[in-house]
């Protein structure tokens, strides 16, 4: 098994509610990842950064994702990450030409409120890092997988589609 480091940015994914005020908060603390993480066979290792909605993060916190994976010796890093933005994100990396294998993925519910698709992204992104060799920057979400550049949100939708030259498939 491939040693995997997970950088938690928070999103969606890690959101909790809160009785007090009734709105949804990002937990920085990876709750949901560690959760998850008990429940399964191997080993992960973690890293909670930013703890942010992604249409809050910015390029500095961007420039923060990139200065913990240039600083990890992982060579293959799952990213969690909010869905509205993880795009952006995408691209920031490629542009960045990292030598490294790198996963992006997200929920759309939180963990707190429905583990299944959390837990189900996380594994997809788990069990497609474990088969692909090849470095570069990818996302995993609602069962598909590919290239960051061939993988789109469709808001309309409300999923995520492999695209091949503009059309959705």
């Amino acid at each position: 098994m491939k040693k995997i480091l997970i950088i938690d940015t928070g999103g969606t994914f890690n959101k909790i509610y809160s009785p007090r005020d009734g709105n949804l908060y990002i937990d920085t603390d990876s709750n949901a990842l560690k959760d998850i993480a008990n429940k399964w066979l191997c080993e992960l290792r973690f890293v909670s950064i930013i703890g942010k909605d992604s249409l809050d993060m910015d390029n500095k916190d961007r420039l923060l994702l990139l200065e913990s994976i240039n600083q990890s010796n992982h060579e293959h890093i799952i990213i969690i990450h909010g869905t509205d933005t993880i795009d952006i994100t995408a691209k920031y990396l490629l542009d960045k030409n990292i030598e490294k294998q790198i996963m992006l993925t997200a929920a759309m519910v939180p963990y707190s409120i429905d583990p299944v698709e959390a837990t189900a992204n996380l594994a997809s992104a788990l069990g497609y890092m474990q088969a692909k060799e090849k470095k570069g920057i990818y996302i995993a979400m609602n069962g598909v997988f590919g290239l960051a550049e061939q993988i789109k949100k469709n808001r309309k939708l409300g999923k995520f589609l492999f695209t091949y030259k503009g059309l959705d498939h």
